[in-house]
């Protein structure tokens, strides 16, 4: 790879079982260093995770059942593919259960899954009817009709950057 003048690095996360000890997940830096899944890290996300780590960090917990664990990956993904137009599908979701040692479940999804539109759809329109039921700022005084909401929001938004 030097001789071409290629970079090589990877960041990975690597988890599986070995017979007879418990199931065990890393996440592995380009450096070659790895952090090890523990009872304060029972998730690892790699990539761009700025959008949808918060989404994971409010609903997935180590109680958390595997079905609502891979739901909200897929609403942290579908976040993260809305603002940034570099993520995008195929999403692959592998499930290796605990003293079964073989791939349980490989799914591979796509834009057009109805599963994933039905998740996009939906968490879309709560998210917009949650946001619509929290109270405005006290201490903004309510804009007339005639101004353009999005400009004042903007202006509020970028202040803060």
């Amino acid at each position: 790879l030097e001789k071409f003048k290629m970079e090589f690095n990877v960041s990975m996360i690597l988890g599986g079982q070995i017979k007879g000890e418990r199931p065990r997940m890393f996440n592995l830096y380009p450096a070659g260093n790895f952090i090890e899944a523990t009872q304060d890290t029972c998730y690892f996300q790699i990539g761009e995770f700025k959008y949808g780590k918060p989404i994971i960090d409010r609903v997935v917990n180590r109680q958390s059942r595997l079905q609502r664990a891979a739901k909200c990956g897929l609403v942290s993904m579908d976040s993260t593919m809305r603002s940034n137009l570099t993520v995008g599908p195929p999403i692959s979701v592998v499930t290796i259960r605990t003293d079964e040692y073989r791939v349980a479940s490989h799914q591979v999804i796509d834009a057009d899954n109805e599963y994933f539109r039905t998740i996009r759809n939906r968490w879309g329109e709560a998210l917009s009817q949650a946001f619509r039921e929290l109270p405005d700022p006290d201490w903004l005084e309510p804009s007339p009709r005639n101004d353009p909401p999005a400009p004042a929001v903007q202006a509020a938004v970028s202040t803060q950057e």
